[in-house]
């Protein structure tokens, strides 16, 4: 049974005879050991005939799930890290759920869990807007169901208004996330920071053929926006190292532009200097700030303040 259930999970339609030939089993004891899950909570759809078969769909409530110890371990390190994360009201419901996973699993994979907890440093980050979870899988809810969704939303600039939009992706970038979507009232796409709509999103009902997004990735539409808003701070810095090598510390941030073999330009619109300050921190070579100045001298700063505090008495 817990190996029909193991198939099912797929959710994938599969046939009376696959199933029994999987499972080497009758096809009498097949329908029996289907019985018996639905007995347990389990939503399973059969198809009778010749052409027929079985297929777990959604239910109600949320039944004991089976899985492998790599996914049992995904799941962990997924909780573990957004129980420090900065969605808001997900941390303490983060932790009883993560306790609950560790305690259930066996011993090898618990060690793991042990090992990833004993050897990983958090680098808990600053000045990250916290978001509303209600409001975040909402809104994922209206982009995997392409409905209409209404909310308020208050601009950079302060200016407060009412969206009507039909939701294409969310992006999360760094410490924030964003919304991709179709603004009705508009009549264009936009990029809206969730950390920005205020009281909670209602999903209309109302279903839509989704759009064709311009370029297709929302990811490189939410960065193209951001790159085109004016921000505090232009960083353009030089680097003696590979542009492969600096794009895998940079991730979804800034862009990187190769100058010649083994030299290239980093460059990153941002509001706070605080991330080129660890990327730079955490590539192994030489470089020169090209802007802006601020970032000049915030790296002499702290070079004067590391060179002291690691200098010895005499």
């Amino acid at each position: 049974m817990l190996r029909l259930l193991s198939l099912l999970q797929t959710h994938r339609f599969w046939s009376g005879g696959e199933l029994a030939e999987r499972l080497e089993v009758s096809p009498r004891t097949l329908r029996r050991d289907v019985d018996r899950l639905r007995d347990l909570g389990y939503d399973v759809d059969a198809v009778r005939g010749a052409a027929g078969g079985y297929q777990l769909r959604a239910g109600s409530n949320l039944p004991p799930l089976l899985l492998e110890d790599e996914e049992a371990v995904a799941i962990a390190v997924g909780l573990r890290s957004a129980a420090g994360g900065h969605v808001g009201g997900i941390e303490e419901t983060s932790v009883q759920a993560l306790t609950k996973v560790i305690a259930l699993m066996p011993p090898r994979l618990r060690r793991r869990m042990d090992a990833l907890a004993s050897q990983t440093d958090g680098l808990p980050w600053s000045g990250g807007p916290v978001i509303d979870a209600a409001t975040l899988t909402t809104l994922a809810q209206t982009c995997r169901d392409d409905e209409v969704v209404t909310f308020d939303y208050t601009a950079a600039d302060g200016t407060a208004s009412g969206r009507r939009v039909e939701p294409y992706r969310l992006v999360n970038l760094g410490r924030r996330w964003y919304l991709v979507a179709y603004d009705r009232d508009r009549q264009d796409w936009r990029t809206f920071r969730i950390d920005r709509v205020s009281g909670a999103p209602q999903a209309t009902g109302q279903r839509f053929r989704p759009r064709d997004l311009p370029g297709g990735d929302a990811l490189a539409f939410v960065r193209s926006g951001l790159r085109s808003q004016p921000q505090r701070y232009q960083v353009r810095v030089r680097l003696a190292a590979p542009a492969a090598e600096v794009g895998r510390m940079m991730g979804r941030w800034g862009s990187v532009e190769t100058v010649s073999d083994g030299e290239c330009r980093m460059i990153l619109n941002t509001d706070t200097l605080d991330w080129p300050v660890m990327i730079l921190a955490g590539l192994d070579c030489a470089f020169t700030v090209e802007a802006p100045d601020e970032l000049s001298a915030l790296l002499g700063r702290l070079g004067e303040r590391f060179v002291r505090s690691a200098a010895r008495p005499g």
